[in-house]
C-alpha cells in the first residue's frame, strides 16, 4: 500500500476531501521522523513501535574479490517492533 492509497481510501471512508487526508497523514509522518531523529522511541498501542538503534561497526567483504576488506562504520538505523495485535493478524491471515 502506498500513501496515495491510503489517502484515497480514508477519503472514501470518511467523506473527507483527499487533500486534508493528506496533509494529517503527511504531518504524522513527519511527526514520526522528527521524534526518530531525535532518537525518541514512537509507540502506537497494538501496532508497534519504532525505535532507533544503533547497529556496530564491521569488516565487509566484496564476494567477488574477498582479498578487499571494507569497513563499514557505525550508523543508527530504525528498528520496529510489531505490536501484540498486529503479529496475531499477520499470523492469522497467512
Amino acid at each position: 500500500m502506498t500513501k496515495r492509497n491510503l489517502v484515497i481510501r480514508i477519503s472514501k471512508e470518511t467523506g473527507l476531501i483527499q487533500e486534508d487526508v493528506y496533509a494529517v497523514i503527511q504531518k504524522t509522518l513527519d511527526y514520526i521522523t522528527d521524534a526518530l531523529i531525535r532518537s525518541k522511541r514512537v509507540e502506537f498501542r497494538e501496532f508497534g513501535v519504532f525505535e532507533i538503534r544503533v547497529r556496530k561497526a564491521r569488516i565487509g567483504r566484496n564476494p567477488n574479490k574477498p582479498q578487499h576488506v571494507v569497513k563499514i562504520p557505525e550508523r543508527r538505523v530504525v528498528k520496529f517492533k510489531p505490536g501484540k495485535k498486529m503479529k496475531t493478524m499477520a499470523l492469522t491471515a497467512v
